[in-house]
């Protein structure tokens, strides 16, 4: 249910906007770039295991595995629901509950860094205020 709150798969602003029997969906090289080490992720969850305010608030924190993919779709150019996203994430639990403590990263098995991909979406949320 935590994954699927996300929605995580690309959003159009109009449903169908995009006619894919004319080509892909596609984007620039930079833009493609901004999504590595991100979209490796296997939603193995072993940073949302080793994640103490998961273990504490898991009904309501999203969690580190998650908020990375939640910030999988943030980043995605193609993506036309970014601020939406955002607001969905703009919660005192499901993203603020992070304190930064990086087990997340430090237990990844493929090196990646869902602390800074919180750290990411935090930013973008006080910037859009």
């Amino acid at each position: 249910d935590q994954y699927k709150s996300i929605k995580p798969w690309l959003q159009t602003k109009v449903e169908g906007s995009h006619d894919l029997t004319k080509g892909e969906f596609l984007q620039s090289k930079q833009d493609r770039k901004k999504l590595d080490g991100m979209y490796e992720c296997i939603l193995c969850a072993c940073c949302s295991t080793s994640c103490p305010s998961y273990w504490w608030s898991a009904d309501k924190y999203l969690g580190p595995a998650v908020l990375m993919q939640a910030y999988r779709w943030i980043e995605d150019s193609r993506d036309e629901l970014t601020a939406e996203r955002l607001e969905a994430l703009d919660d005192s639990f499901k993203l603020f509950r992070c304190h930064t403590i990086m087990n997340c990263t430090k237990t990844c098995p493929k090196g990646l860094n869902p602390g800074k991909a919180i750290a990411s979406i935090k930013k973008k949320i006080a910037d859009s205020h």
